[in-house]
C-alpha cells in the first residue's frame, strides 16, 4: 500500500519569541519522521537567532531571539528547510531494552488496569511488553520519554487524582502513551511496574538513557532480579 501524502506543514505563532510548526494533528510515524528530519537539518545548518528547539509528537516549537528574527522572516527560512527534508538522512534508530518488574509494590495500578480491560494481569503484562515503542520526544522532566503507541486494548485514561509522588523508574501508561518516570515527581499516569535502570544521570555522557527516535521494548523481570539490578 503506498504511503499517504504528507500533510502540509502549518505555522502558528506561540509567543512573541516562538513559532510552532505542525506536521498534522495525529500521532504518526510519518509526522514523527518529519519532526526528526527538521531537527536534524537545523542541527546541521543552524539558523542564527534560533535559541531552542522543542519537538512534540507532530510539531516543533522554535524559540528565537526577537532582536535578531521576526516571525515572518523565520517562517520564510523554515519553509526553505521544509523543502529539503527528504534530502536528510537520519541516524539509525537504536534498540533499547528496559527491564521491568510488573505489579505488586512496583506496579500498584496493574490490577486496576487489568479489571478495566477485563484482562488478567499476565495478559496486560504480555501486551505491554510485547510491543515495540518509539521515543517520540522527551519532556515534562529531564529524561522523561514519551513512548507510543500502546496497543488499542491497553489505552487507559489517567488517574482522576494524580499521585503526590511517583517513585523513580516507574513504568506507566496514560491514553495511548507509555513512559518511565526518571525522578520522584507528582504524576497521574497509571503505574504498571518499575525498572531498576536510571533514566537520567548527570555523570553519564548521554544524560538521558533514551533519545528521540529510539525504539524501546520492555522486558519483564522478577522482584529478585529487580533487587539485584537496582542501583544503590
Amino acid at each position: 500500500m503506498p504511503t499517504p501524502p504528507a500533510e502540509a506543514a502549518r505555522f502558528q505563532r506561540a509567543s512573541d519569541q516562538s513559532l510552532l510548526i505542525y506536521f498534522g494533528h495525529q500521532i504518526s510515524l510519518q509526522a514523527h519522521e518529519r519532526v526528526r528530519r527538521l531537527l536534524r537539518l537545523l542541527e546541521l545548518q543552524p539558523i542564527a537567532g534560533v535559541r531552542n528547539l522543542h519537538p512534540g509528537y507532530c510539531s516543533v516549537l522554535v524559540r528565537f531571539d526577537a532582536l535578531k528574527l521576526q516571525h515572518d522572516d523565520l517562517e520564510k527560512l523554515l519553509k526553505e528547510y521544509l523543502d529539503r527534508l527528504e534530502t536528510i538522512d537520519l541516524p539509525k534508530s537504536r534498540d533499547v531494552e528496559i527491564p521491568v518488574c510488573y505489579g505488586g509494590k512496583h506496579g500498584p495500578d496493574l490490577m486496576d488496569v487489568s479489571a478495566l480491560h477485563k484482562m488478567t494481569p499476565a495478559q496486560v503484562i504480555e501486551l505491554h511488553s510485547s510491543t515495540p515503542y518509539v521515543v517520540y520526544f522527551l519532556g515534562f522532566v529531564p529524561g522523561f520519554a514519551y513512548l507510543g503507541e500502546l496497543p488499542p486494548a491497553l489505552v487507559t485514561s489517567r488517574l482522576a487524582t494524580p499521585r503526590r509522588s511517583v517513585p523513580p523508574g516507574s513504568v506507566a501508561i496514560a491514553g495511548n502513551q507509555t513512559g518511565v518516570y526518571p525522578f520522584a515527581t507528582p504524576g497521574g499516569w497509571r503505574l504498571l511496574g518499575r525498572t531498576p535502570l536510571s533514566m537520567f544521570q548527570l555523570e553519564r555522557q548521554e544524560l538521558s538513557l533514551l533519545s528521540i527516535g529510539d525504539r524501546v521494548r520492555f522486558t519483564p523481570i522478577s522482584p529478585e532480579q529487580f533487587a539485584s539490578m537496582e542501583r544503590p
